[in-house]
């Protein structure tokens, strides 16, 4: 999930949350009388506003934290905002939900005494021809690791990471196409220890430990190619997503060691009829390195159903497959299932085992006026049950 994405899933979860603003007409659509979000966001969508995070991933037991949210716009262009939004017979003003740049500044605490603090901008400039997306911040995880590829650990190790990252992208579109292109930065100064291992720490392979015990920083910088295509940015419902990074890590950059990461995400949406929707989510990463790298800096199977950071590899890959069925105008359900692979090495990558997962999950037309939606996924992975509140697509 983008950045965006999230904050737009903070600010609904706070409006549903809310039995002050519930109660009142501000919640209520003139269409059909049902709870509705988008003349609030289309008057309050500026200025400052606090929402709280949650999480739900077992790989830090969940966790609480608050976000606090900043608008920036010229009065020209809240005015020319606030009279589209607020148009109820506009159906497709999901492209005006959001002013045209955000900051953010957050913080987090988690079940297994993890937390993370920081900050972030979101930034559309020359009629969104221009985008810039960059955050930083600190956090101190605590994590189980398991083992890189096929060479599991015979049982999980408690990893923690104290690191400093800073992250950065700039596009720009290509003509009147839906190409974008631009720089991009990645930095990590980290400390990675591990935490109480007893005799296990006997049984981890000699080639592991450097880096599992380590101050390390890893910096790196390179492109990024977008296509995209979607209908909606929130809820897409038909068209193309492909985004592919290639990034190098170098100690001209200031890193401690060299390797190159490369990553492709092709996100595909198909609307079969006004019913029924299915999509397709596919995913790589490669890392091209000659010495192991600590588990942060490491690709992971992302699905839904797997904990983060529960299966790391040098290569690794997954596909998803989503269909969808529209009950009404408020209400989806659907159903999905995927799977993963990650390997210790690129040669390795196809005698691998594959990680399953499957679930289903339901969405509310939160805010009709935007087609945004938002609901709750329950997968089911190799080893754990996991419930992930979503707005709306959870890729």
């Amino acid at each position: 999930m983008t950045l965006l994405k999230k904050i737009i899933a903070l600010i609904s979860i706070a409006l549903i949350s809310s039995s002050a603003f519930a109660a009142s007409g501000i919640f209520t659509d003139k269409l059909d009388g049902n709870l509705d979000a988008s003349r609030y966001l289309s008057e309050n969508a500026y200025g400052f506003l606090p929402v709280p995070i949650i999480i739900t991933d077992p790989a830090v037991d969940g966790g609480l934290g608050m976000m606090g949210l900043f608008f920036h716009e010229s009065k020209e262009e809240q005015a020319a905002r606030l009279k589209t939004m607020q148009d109820e017979s506009n159906d497709k003003a999901s492209h005006s939900l959001m002013p045209p740049s955000i900051s953010a500044a957050f913080g987090a605490y988690t079940g297994n005494d993890s937390f993370f603090i920081g900050g972030g901008h979101l930034g559309f400039f020359n009629k969104g021809s221009i985008r810039y997306m960059g955050g930083g911040g600190y956090g101190d995880i605590n994590v189980n690791f398991y083992g890189f590829g096929d060479l599991p650990l015979p049982a999980p190790l408690a990893i923690n990471t104290q690191a400093t990252a800073i992250m950065q992208t700039l596009k720009f579109k290509l003509g009147e196409s839906a190409f974008y292109f631009g720089p991009m930065h990645r930095y990590v100064d980290a400390q990675v220890s591990i935490i109480n291992s007893g005799d296990l720490i006997n049984k981890i392979p000699s080639n592991l430990r450097p880096a599992l015990s380590t101050n390390i920083v890893t910096s790196g910088a390179g492109l990024t190619v977008e296509y995209d295509s979607r209908d909606n940015f929130y809820s897409p419902t038909d068209g193309l997503k492909y985004e592919f990074n290639y990034l190098w890590f170098d100690d001209v950059f200031g890193s401690d060691v060299d390797y190159t990461l490369a990553e492709l995400t092709a996100l595909n949406y198909f609307k079969i009829t006004d019913h029924w929707r299915t999509a397709i989510r596919m995913e790589a990463n490669y890392i091209d390195s000659d010495q192991v790298l600590p588990p942060y800096a490491t690709p992971y199977i992302s699905m839904r159903g797997i904990p983060a950071a529960r299966y790391q590899g040098q290569s690794v890959a997954l596909s998803e497959l989503e269909v969808a069925y529209r009950i009404n105008l408020r209400w989806e359900l659907s159903a999905f299932a995927g799977i993963g692979k990650a390997s210790d090495s690129f040669s390795d990558f196809s005698d691998s085992d594959s990680r399953v997962s499957k679930g289903i999950g339901f969405r509310y037309l939160i805010a009709r006026r935007y087609d945004f939606n938002m609901g709750i996924d329950i997968a089911k992975g190799p080893e754990d049950t996991v419930f992930y509140i979503q707005a709306g697509s959870a890729w």
